[in-house]
């Protein structure tokens, strides 16, 4: 068991990392493919980019975009930061509740398990083919993989979340952080409390 807890921290802290990598790579690329742009009215910048082939770059940034966005929807199961549609769950008792959340969790389990393996015989048939991307020229089977690996991920964190509520009855939730007088008026700080308006 202790095993099992430590692959699951380790597979969190995993997602956590890519997805933040995919997004600080995006941020650069598009960073360097603006500067490369309009470098020709910066003698400096133009100086230093003139030479460089960035036709390359709107293509990579969505690749990593789709990635960022596959294995950023499992983090959202796993934390509670999907949005979800819960007034008919939230207005009835809590043994039709228990019911109603299992259910959507692993329909959401086999939905995502479904993806995953389409996605996988898609994966396959597009490595079969050879087919490659326009710009970068790279095989479009590893643009792809992102579908069976993200929704595969998906799936796991469908599951986790739907045997964690099965047993302690909790579901994840992501509170929204709060800064101090950020949504309030100099002077009304106090009288904005949770379920204030503002």
């Amino acid at each position: 068991m202790r095993l099992l807890r430590l692959a699951s921290l380790a597979l969190d802290r995993l997602e956590e990392i890519l997805i933040a990598v995919f997004m600080a790579a995006a941020t650069l690329i598009i960073f360097a493919a603006v500067a490369y742009r309009h470098g020709a009215a910066v003698p400096w910048i133009w100086a230093l980019t003139r030479d460089i082939d960035m036709t390359w770059a709107q293509e990579l940034c969505i690749y990593l975009f789709i990635w960022m966005a596959k294995f950023g929807a499992a983090y959202g199961v796993r934390t509670g930061i999907h949005v979800g549609v819960d007034l008919v769950v939230n207005h009835v008792g809590p043994r039709p509740r228990r019911a109603l959340v299992l259910f959507g969790l692993l329909a959401g389990a086999f939905f995502t398990a479904v993806v995953a393996s389409l996605g996988g015989w898609f994966v396959a048939e597009v490595h079969r083919t050879g087919q490659v991307s326009p710009d970068l020229e790279m095989p479009m089977w590893i643009v792809y993989l992102a579908i069976p690996l993200g929704s595969g991920l998906m799936c796991l964190r469908f599951l986790q979340v739907a045997w964690t509520f099965g047993r302690t009855g909790v579901l994840p939730r992501h509170e929204a952080g709060r800064a101090a007088g950020a949504l309030t008026a100099p002077g009304t700080a106090a009288a904005a409390g949770p379920g204030a308006p503002g």
